[in-house]
Parts: C-alpha cells; structure tokens; sequence
C-alpha cells in the first residue's frame, strides 16, 4: 500500500500525461466556428484596439469572446469564476486554443479587454451569431416576440444615498430620530423609526447607489426589494433565437422600452442578412412582420408604434374599464384590431409560444447560464457580457441542430438517456408479457416497444 505522504513527485511529466482527451461538444462548436471563420472575423473587427507593437502579449479577440460564451455553456456568472474554470481545465483549454506552456488569461487581462472594446463590436458579434444561424436555416425574424425580467445588480441597498444632499440611508435615519426627541438612537430606534415612518417608500427620485449609478430599487421576481436591472430580449418566436437584448433601469416601464428593442431586433435582422449568403438569406423574412407581448407591453402608444411601423401587433390586454375614443378614432381603430387579432386562432396560438419561447430564454441565460446576479457594473459594461452571453445562447441552437445537444453537459447526459429509454422498452415489455402473453404472440410486443421508443425520441 503506498503512502501519500512517501510519495516521490516526478521531475518531468510526458505530453501525453498533459493531455486529456477534448470535450466532444466544445470540439464539434470550435469546427464550427472554424468553418465559419470567426477567428479571421473578430480579429479584423477589433484590429483598431490593438496596438501593433508595444507593452505585453495581448489576449487574441477570438480567446475572450469564446472566454464569455464558456460563461453561458458553464453557467458561471462572474469573470474571474471563467478565468479560474479554464485554467482548471485541459479541454477548456483546447477549446479556447491556449497550449500547455502558456497560461491562461487572468482577470484583469479579461476585463481590461472587455473595457477596451466597445459595445458596438460585441453588437456585431452578435449579429454575425445570428448569421450562423441564418446559415443553418434556423432563423427566419418573420415574428418576434417581446419581454423583460429582472437582474440583481453589483450594489448594495445599504450603499443607497440621498440625491439632493449626498447623505446615507444610516444618516438620514439618525436625523429623523433626532428630529423626534432621540438625541442618542440606538440600533433597534433607527430599525423602529424605519417601520413607522410616513411614506415608507425608496423612490429612485430621491435615492440613487453612487458605486452603480445606472441601478434602480425595485423589486426582483422572487420578492426582494432590490438595487437592479431590467433585461428585455426579442426572441424569434419560430426558432427561439434571441434577435435583441437590451439592458435598462430596473423600473423602466416595458412600453418605454419597447421601442428600442424593437429597433434592435430590426437592426440587427438586417445586418444578419448583409452577412449571410444570398442562398441562406433568401429563407429570412423581408421585416419584422408580427409581435407578440404580453399585457404589460399594452398601451395606446406601443399599439400606434407597432401600426406605424406596419406590423402585426398581438399584444395581450389588461382588464379595463369601458373606454371613451371621443376625438381619437384612429387609436381605437388599432386598439380593436389588436384585440381581434389576439383572440384568434392565430393570436391564441402565439400567446402559448410566448410563454415557452421567451421564458425559455430567460431560463438558459439566467437561471442556467448564471446570469440573474450580475458582477458588473453600469449598462455598457453589463450589455457586452449579456450580448456575448446570449449570442452563446443562439449557437446552442446550431449546436442541437448538428448533434442533438445545446449544452456540454447534455452530452454528459447522453448515456443516462440511451439507458431510461431501454428501462422504458423492458418495464413495457415485462408488463405486456404478463398479461397478454398467453394470448398474443412475442413479435406483437415487440412491434408495440418500437413504436413507443420511436414516440419517445420524437418527443425529446
């Protein structure tokens, strides 16, 4: 029996010993991308960041962005939690093309490179994402649906002062305190005085995080009050591809902010189409010809918007109370066209989709891809990691077109699948053997198995 402690550490490790076999996934995502020549495209977008010849190495354009996607297939959500998994690693390793005797990209190197590109080169990286799938004939941008959630920012409600005297939180309780006759409050006088102040309310009008400027309090999905951002996403509604991600104040209403992402959505349709082939383009849509919200997107103005710009608008609508058009015929003319539109075959149809496609956006990118907290701070810098973020979220999409998986540990999953698909075929078939097979001849059964596991690879 060896002895940890006794043992003689090598002096000299074999390549071979080095070098573990690559991650099948990020193998068949790196042809891919080869294929496509990604490498070649994002190094001539970014030239002008570079400099030709000063200070140390520089991290290639081609490593950091495939640095952010990791941050997607892996779900981790912070930078620094990417930089340690890939140094960990030896198939993240091949993956981002970083051999043995060089070290991977630390922290500062990746966020220094994050700050010095802009926002609009990650937008066409994104765009040229959406490309690939136009290449692959899994996106047509004929109907897009709308929709925004909630992100935990990188600041803290403790942090929150006031906007017209710079003072704390802690402070302007001690001043209310003082102000009611405590000279001295204790802990437990200020946490009462809080309870029971008039207009117990945080408004953003008043209170602001110095450390993230561009946060707001609001309240996140599970019920917290929170310093936060809104993401909305416009998801092809035929494919699932995210076609445009913007990032807001937390308590920016959604029909304010759906006209921006409305032009991005159009925006960035129409530079996929300039980089796709003709053959590949002629299955896109010419425009953006419907969209699909729910109730909250619901008003007069975000109607006429979507009028105007002659498109097909199937927003869900609130209960009210009976409306006076006096003066405004126009309005209600396009209001009630909404509404028949949603109550349709049509409309019913889309309204089910919105609740499984765009939530199903959310789901990976967020909940899965690690992304609901966010470790950044201000809209620029957030943007970049969430358009690189979701652009590894529409090649998940090519990738379960080529090999029947999205993500790396879906492969992982495979054996487990191939074996409760087999469980399923000998529990069917014991169970029809035991009643019916005095009756009915073996090859009945086995016919009846093969259908049911063809059955149950459609529907996976």
């Amino acid at each position: 029996m060896g002895n940890r402690e006794g043992e003689q550490k090598e002096l000299f490790v074999t390549h071979q010993q080095m070098r573990g076999p690559s991650h099948p996934f990020y193998k068949v995502l790196n042809e891919m991308l080869a294929k496509h020549g990604f490498d070649r495209y994002v190094e001539g977008l970014c030239a002008r960041f570079y400099a030709k010849k000063m200070g140390r190495p520089s991290l290639p354009p081609g490593v950091y962005f495939r640095c952010l996607m990791l941050g997607y297939f892996e779900g981790i959500d912070s930078e620094r939690g990417i930089v340690w998994r890939a140094a960990d690693s030896l198939s993240l390793r091949d993956f981002l093309g970083i051999p043995l005797g060089q070290a991977t990209p630390d922290h500062s190197t990746l966020s220094k490179t994050r700050t010095r590109i802009d926002v609009e080169t990650h937008r066409e990286v994104f765009t040229w994402m959406l490309g690939v799938l136009v290449e692959h004939g899994l996106l047509t941008g004929k109907t897009v649906g709308i929709d925004g959630t909630t992100l935990e920012a990188n600041a803290a409600m403790r942090s929150i002062v006031r906007r017209d005297d710079g003072r704390s939180y802690q402070q302007f309780l001690e001043d209310l305190a003082r102000a009611s006759g405590v000279a001295t409050p204790t802990r437990e006088d200020l946490a009462r005085m809080d309870r029971k102040r008039k207009g117990k309310k945080t408004s953003n009008k008043d209170w602001y995080n110095p450390h993230d400027p561009d946060a707001h309090v609001t309240k996140m999905k599970d019920g917290r009050t929170h310093m936060g951002h809104k993401q909305e996403h416009a998801v092809d509604m035929e494919s699932g591809a995210i076609v445009a991600v913007t990032v807001t104040g937390g308590t920016v209403g959604d029909t304010t902010s759906v006209e921006e992402t409305m032009e991005e959505a159009a925006k960035n349709l129409h530079a996929a189409a300039e980089k796709s082939s003709a053959k590949a383009r002629a299955n896109l849509a010419d425009g953006i010809a419907e969209a699909v919200m729910d109730k909250g997107y619901h008003s007069n103005g975000t109607v006429g918007l979507m009028s105007a710009a002659l498109i097909r608008s199937y927003i869900a609508e609130p209960k009210r109370k009976r409306r006076q058009w006096e003066g405004d015929l126009d309005t209600r003319d396009e209001v009630y066209a909404n509404r028949r539109r949603i109550g349709g075959k049509r409309g019913r149809q889309l309204m089910r989709l919105r609740g499984e496609l765009i939530e199903r956006s959310f789901a990976h990118t967020l909940e899965t891809g690690g992304m609901r907290r966010t470790h950044l701070r201000h809209h620029e810098n957030i943007l970049k990691r969430v358009l690189v973020h979701s652009a590894g979220f529409n090649l998940s999409l090519v990738m379960r077109a080529l090999i029947g998986f999205g993500k790396p540990r879906r492969v992982q999953d495979g054996f487990a699948v191939v074996y409760a698909r087999f469980l399923s075929f000998w529990q069917l078939l014991t169970a029809w053997t035991a009643v019916w097979g005095p009756r009915y001849p073996v090859s009945r059964p086995l016919r009846a198995c093969r259908a049911f596991i063809y059955l149950d690879s459609v529907g996976t």
